[in-house]
């Protein structure tokens, strides 16, 4: 605890000694606050977890937590470091630690930290999201004192330039004193101001420089009148301020224009930039220059990357080749006619009643599983293995049971010569029911194995 102490007195030290050069640092501020406290939630997270919480929407409800109202004071340590004190009450039938029951009855809960804010922006921005942790005191029912981590996090809206803010925060507190204080959540809202005004600093601005007298150039060709010829029309030096003949317009004078009529580029002696291909693509735009193209490849083709024949903008999988009859897509590994001969073959598997030992009347049906599983079309085919029971006897024991026939159809199949790999075993128990289990027909379809192939 003296380590936690001086570790955040530190903390404010080094941050007071930076604020010095802070232009955002927040002025006293006092904020006041409406909270609730939430006992149950956190007891809920310790016997199972947080997932198990979220997933079964078990967190408290608001009616369920203790309302109060508590008062803040901020003071800026830096442009990213706030110091926070808090002082907050409400009435709650307090759940104390290590085997101690609540009192029966509402009593006066009064806390009191101070922590250290970490804002993720400095206070020029509306919104500023932060993280916070501190020391903190409790006394409940003016008999029961303990101590408290809060750690937590929070928005804090600047309400413009008066610089009053809004602060929306959660926190945890956590116990130092396990005998007499506990976990709980602390959800806040409130509205701060700051306590004292603003300091204005004035600045004066610097005089203005001495006005600088040019000499005047009517045409803005960068010639003064005094030497220009054509003072109201832009010219170039070489003919004394008077414009170049160029009769293409294109910036290069007739002198120097290859195709004096003909707008061009200085690169090319005045001469349009050459199109090789004749693709309407000039050759410096063009990466195939040489092969006609298309403006929105850059002068090249229409791509085929998988080189399937099929040109990528038609071809729905233009990274795998196909054949024009499937969009350029890969046939399906698993067709219609191999998922029923599966599906078939799981029909025709036996056990010994009760039992998950296999009948060789079943042999045939799986053989074929292996001889498909081995054909080379289908060496990137699995098989998934599932068993099923009516609901005859306990869930547990048909769970049990199924998932020992589901492994013995495994077994058969690994022993001869398939991957386990490529296997997969699961079993059921009565969850899947396929027929109603009320009538011995419906009990007999239950109790199956089904096999489902799979790419792996």
């Amino acid at each position: 605890m003296k380590k936690l102490i001086m570790c955040l007195l530190t903390v404010g030290f080094l941050g007071a000694a930076v604020a010095q050069t802070s232009s955002w640092k927040k002025r006293p501020t006092l904020s006041v606050n409406f909270f609730l406290k939430d006992f149950i939630t956190p007891d809920r997270i310790s016997t199972t977890s947080l997932a198990s919480v979220l997933q079964n929407n078990s967190w408290a409800r608001t009616l369920s937590m203790s309302p109060g109202l508590s008062v803040q004071y901020f003071q800026g340590l830096t442009d990213h470091l706030d110091f926070m004190g808090s002082l907050g009450g409400t009435f709650v039938n307090y759940p104390f630690l290590n085997g101690k029951p609540k009192l029966g009855q509402d009593k006066f809960l009064l806390e009191a930290d101070a922590s250290l804010n970490m804002k993720l922006l400095s206070d020029k921005y509306f919104m500023v999201p932060y993280l916070s942790a501190g020391l903190g005191a409790s006394m409940y029912a003016g008999t029961y004192f303990g101590t408290y981590i809060p750690v937590g996090t929070g928005l804090q809206f600047n309400l413009g330039d008066a610089e009053s803010f809004l602060f929306t925060q959660f926190s945890y507190h956590i116990p130092v004193t396990t005998t007499t204080t506990n976990y709980n959540f602390n959800y806040s809202i409130g509205f701060g101001s700051p306590l004292v005004e603003k300091k204005v600093v004035k600045v004066i601005p610097p005089p203005p420089p001495p006005i600088k007298v040019e000499p005047k150039d009517t045409d803005k060709d960068g010639i003064v009148d005094s030497l220009d010829k054509c003072p109201t029309v832009p010219g170039v030096a070489k003919y004394n301020g008077c414009p170049v003949p160029d009769t293409d317009k294109d910036g290069i004078n007739d002198e120097n224009d290859k195709c004096p009529t003909v707008p061009g580029v200085a690169k090319y002696g005045g001469c349009p930039i050459p199109d090789t291909d004749k693709d309407g693509i000039n050759d410096e735009e063009d990466k195939c220059k040489d092969v006609p193209g298309l403006a929105r490849y850059q002068g090249c083709p229409i791509p085929d990357t998988d080189k399937d024949g099929i040109n990528d903008e038609e071809d729905k999988c233009p990274t795998v080749a196909g054949p024009a009859s499937n969009g350029g897509c890969p046939l399906p590994k698993i067709t219609e006619e191999k998922k029923q001969k599966v599906e078939k073959a799981a029909t025709a598997i036996y056990f010994a009643t009760g039992s998950a030992i296999l009948l060789k009347k079943s042999n045939p049906a799986l053989d074929g599983i292996v001889a498909l599983l081995n054909e080379p079309d289908n060496s990137t085919l699995g098989l998934d293995i599932e068993g099923h029971t009516d609901n005859t006897g306990s869930a547990a024991l048909n769970k049990k049971l199924s998932q020992a026939r589901a492994n013995a159809v495994k077994a058969y199949l690994k022993k001869k010569g398939i991957a386990e790999s490529r296997l997969s075993a699961v079993g059921y128990g009565l969850e899947k029911p396929i027929a109603d289990n009320k009538t011995a027909a419906g009990r007999a379809k239950n109790r199956r194995v089904e096999m489902k192939l799979r790419e792996l």
